[in-house]
């Protein structure tokens, strides 16, 4: 949740804290915030490898998504492909931040309307389990790609990766409402 990305500022600024905390909100929607933390980064850490080529481009690329304009997600996303199947620090002391520039890019196909390429962004992801461990990236790939078959058309296919998320979420508490949106995406494709 946005809150508890925001306690994990209270623990940290470290460059990994703020970059969990600014891909929180701006996933979350809280543009304003996820922008302010992600200037703040480039300020202090502006040599910064791992900043530079990975943690600003996700945030940046999520921040245009939130405003819709899809091609810049695209520019930013271009300057993380070096690093974009690395293990960052990130992902090795945190267990979050693999592979998600992959997983950006993917949602900035499905916002492009270009789902054969988003569903090849997920399965990317889901090709790299090791690499994934338990981050939310790996389960939200699940359903990501779910989306993308069932735009492309290939309902037998989408049908079982909604089940393989839901399988995953089936201790979900209820009222989530990602897991609300995926049971009644995969009520149509029955």
């Amino acid at each position: 949740s946005a809150a508890a990305a925001r306690a994990a500022l209270e623990l940290s600024t470290g460059r990994e804290a703020e970059f969990g905390t600014a891909f929180a909100l701006a996933t979350a929607g809280d543009s304003d915030k996820a922008e302010a933390l992600a200037d703040d980064m480039e300020r202090r850490f502006p040599n910064d490898t791992a900043v530079r080529f990975h943690y600003l481009p996700v945030i940046r690329a999520t921040l245009a998504l939130n405003r819709g304009d899809t091609e810049r997600a695209y520019t930013f996303l271009q300057l993380a492909v070096p690093l974009e199947t690395g293990m960052l620090r990130s992902s090795v002391l945190g267990r979050f931040g693999a592979l998600y520039p992959i997983y950006v890019r993917g949602v900035a196909h499905l916002a492009a309307h270009r789902a054969a390429d988003a569903a090849f962004e997920f399965r990317r992801i889901l090709a790299r389990p090791g690499e994934v461990v338990s981050d939310p990236v790996g389960v939200l790939a699940r359903l990501q790609l779910a989306r993308a078959l069932s735009i492309t058309g290939d309902k037998p296919a989408a049908r079982a990766a909604y089940r393989d998320f839901l399988t995953l979420w089936k201790d979900a508490d209820p009222d989530i409402p990602i897991l609300k949106e995926a049971l009644a995406e995969y009520a149509t494709l029955r």
